[in-house]
């Protein structure tokens, strides 16, 4: 347990999401156990007494999370309203308290899989292992970051930004992830053997992770080989995917789908209908922003725009398109396909990007990386 204590703490600072010496993780295994020492142990040993979990995370995010999260923090609601698609299918919204107190940290991790201590830090949970406290901490500072960046911009726009927005703007730019002009070197297609195809995929997924184009573990990755889907199993780490690669008969004669990403059917018919191979799902941050972006006053479908927008939205030439995960109605599988066909990437509304390239993923890191850096131009474009 606490080789996992320390794997998790270690990775929140390379993804910048803490400080070095700032998380605090604890892990009930034969015993309870905790990656450092430190005056907050009395209190979320009471929270681990009050819950059903095994694991626990408290840190003061890095910034510019941190600026960012105390500034919606400041406000007297209660909670933080973030409009991503993850949070609102995972999250549902963050809870705050104002005081680091165990009783108002188990009131609302009962029902929800973070809180948000006013100036001290976030509180994360997980019921199996430290990764999904990890999953949860990192998907707070994400939206936290999505929101606030696109408030500031609708508020720009209306003339009505204020001085501590404005300061906590000009903090976070500082901040900002800088991507290279070419991709990282990825391996070379055509491959010869099903073990080169589990290291490219492998090799894409690490990379994806790396450059910090994904949040937590979400995102995707697949590659099709002869007549079989490589893709990546639902809930697996993409800088972790050894060992965690489905190989889908495209006929589907077997079952190993199961465990599959949750997009395993948006991917296939992904392939099915431009004839690629090789598809990359990250979730950049202003990709995603940008797509959240809509001026359009009085709309009837206002607050299902992730699923239902009925109007054809692009960034430049990238297409935007409403979608959820899963087969339903607004099923991803409907909605991405055809928008991919002929484009070299597109963005689902407040989800993610989706890129495609042929053999290899050498296209379609390219096209991640410089579709991110796009969308960053036309946000500080649309500043008002």
């Amino acid at each position: 347990m606490r080789r996992l204590l320390e794997k998790y703490s270690a990775k929140m600072v390379a993804a910048g999401l803490a400080e070095i010496g700032n998380p605090l993780l604890g892990g009930l295994d034969a015993e309870l156990e905790w990656n450092r020492e430190d005056s907050a142990i009395p209190v979320l040993e009471e929270v681990f007494r009050g819950l059903n979990i095994n694991s626990l995370l408290f840190s003061l995010p890095a910034e510019p999370y941190r600026s960012i999260i105390d500034f919606l923090a400041s406000e007297d609601a209660g909670h933080i309203r973030p409009e991503d698609s993850e949070t609102r299918t995972f999250m549902h919204d963050l809870p705050v308290i104002k005081d680091f107190r165990s009783d108002m940290i188990i009131d609302k991790l009962r029902n929800r899989k973070s809180v948000i201590v006013k100036g001290k830090g976030i509180v994360t949970w997980g019921t199996v292992s430290p990764e999904q406290a990890f999953i949860f901490y990192s998907s707070v500072c994400f939206a936290c970051f999505v929101k606030f960046f696109s408030d500031y911009l609708r508020d720009s726009r209306r003339g009505l930004v204020t001085t501590g927005q404005e300061r906590v703007f000009r903090n976070a730019l500082k901040y900002l992830d800088r991507y290279p002009d070419e991709p990282p070197e990825l391996m070379s297609g055509p491959f010869r053997n099903r073990e080169d195809v589990y290291r490219a995929v492998a090799q894409a997924g690490r990379l994806t992770v790396e450059h910090r184009l994904v949040d937590s573990f979400f995102g995707n990755v697949s590659l099709k080989w002869g007549d079989t889907l490589f893709i990546s199993q639902t809930t697996s780490s993409l800088d972790e995917l050894e060992g965690c690669i489905d190989p889908c008969p495209l006929d589907g004669s077997a079952c190993t789908s199961i465990t599959a990403s949750s997009e395993f059917s948006a991917h296939m018919s992904i392939l099915r209908l431009t004839g690629m191979d090789a598809i990359l799902h990250g979730h950049p941050k202003f990709s995603v922003i940008m797509s959240m972006d809509c001026q359009k006053a009085n709309c009837p479908t206002r607050g299902s725009c992730h699923t239902s927008c009925p109007e054809k939205r692009f960034i430049r030439d990238i297409p935007i398109v409403p979608g959820e995960v899963g087969t339903g109605p607004f099923g991803l599988c409907n909605t991405l396909p055809p928008a991919m066909e002929g484009n070299r990437g597109v963005i689902v509304y407040g989800h993610g990007l989706f890129t495609v390239s042929k053999i290899d993923f050498k296209t379609a890191f390219k096209n991640l990386l410089s579709i991110e850096r796009m969308c960053q131009e036309e946000y500080f474009k649309h500043l008002g």
